[in-house]
């Protein structure tokens, strides 16, 4: 069931969505050779309970069978896909790739984003991913209209990145948010253009492209929930949440791009 929201309720997702936001542009300066994802996740847990916020993955779990997630990020290195588990024991190294993704509940309404940094220098190969993944979101963004189709958002992100030889993560997919993390509809980063359901001003929505550069198999690691790429290619993920309004959609989660 789509949860089409009012006016205030988005306004309060604003409010959740900044908080989220602010978190990675915390990441944005704080990435750098010689850090832990676990510092990192200290970090984002202190500044989203500082704003009256509960960290949203902190002890998530899908199902029953699976082990809580332990961390308040996501921080996934190079071959990463997403979930992975923050610890002091990794270390960040110049060079390397780290997405981080994060969600935080404010007032009972969540917030979602996630932003993949450089760490120190890195190569022109990795520069390119990470270009291509954040601008595969802004024109997924930009299809975020309502009359508009879901078959459009995805079109915008496959169409763009297939020409240019990187590969579409095909088993997760952007959601619907709200006051739960993970709300229907489901948004693939894959489609038709003109197809499938139609967006409806209201709707808030999680878009989150995760582009790899090489084959578009991924596995599920050791620990139950880091997503790797099966051939060891690179991968990058950038995500909004967006509300689609009746004058274009809207931005609820502002941090600031590296680029």
């Amino acid at each position: 069931m789509i949860k089409l929201k009012t006016q205030e309720q988005i306004k309060l997702m604003r409010t959740a969505g900044r908080v989220t936001a602010e978190v990675l542009d915390i990441m944005r300066e704080a990435v750098r050779p010689g850090i832990s994802t676990g510092e990192l996740d200290r970090l984002a847990e202190e500044h989203i309970r500082a704003n009256n916020g509960i960290p949203a993955f902190k002890n998530y779990r899908p199902s029953s069978n699976m082990t809580p997630f332990p961390g308040t990020i996501c921080a996934s290195i190079n071959d990463e896909v997403v979930h992975g588990i923050p610890k002091f024991s990794r270390v960040l190294e110049e060079g390397d790739i780290i997405s981080v993704d994060v969600g935080a509940y404010v007032e009972g309404w969540c917030g979602d984003a996630a932003c993949t940094y450089p760490v120190g220098k890195i190569s022109e190969k990795r520069m390119q991913l990470l270009k291509v993944t954040e601008e595969s979101l802004n024109r997924a963004i930009a299809q975020a209209l309502s009359g508009n189709t879901l078959g459009d958002i995805g079109h915008a992100v496959e169409s763009y990145v297939k020409p240019l030889g990187y590969g579409v993560v095909r088993d997760y997919t952007g959601h619907g948010i709200g006051q739960k993390m993970h709300e229907s509809p489901q948004i693939p980063n894959y489609g038709k253009a003109g197809q499938g359901m139609t967006l409806k001003a209201g709707m808030t929505i999680a878009i989150e492209p995760m582009i790899m550069s090489g084959r578009e198999d991924v596995r599920v690691g050791t620990n139950g929930w880091t997503v790797l790429t099966v051939d060891g290619s690179d991968a990058a993920h950038f995500e909004r949440t967006v509300a689609v309004l009746e004058d274009g959609p809207e931005i609820l989660t502002p941090w600031q791009s590296f680029l």
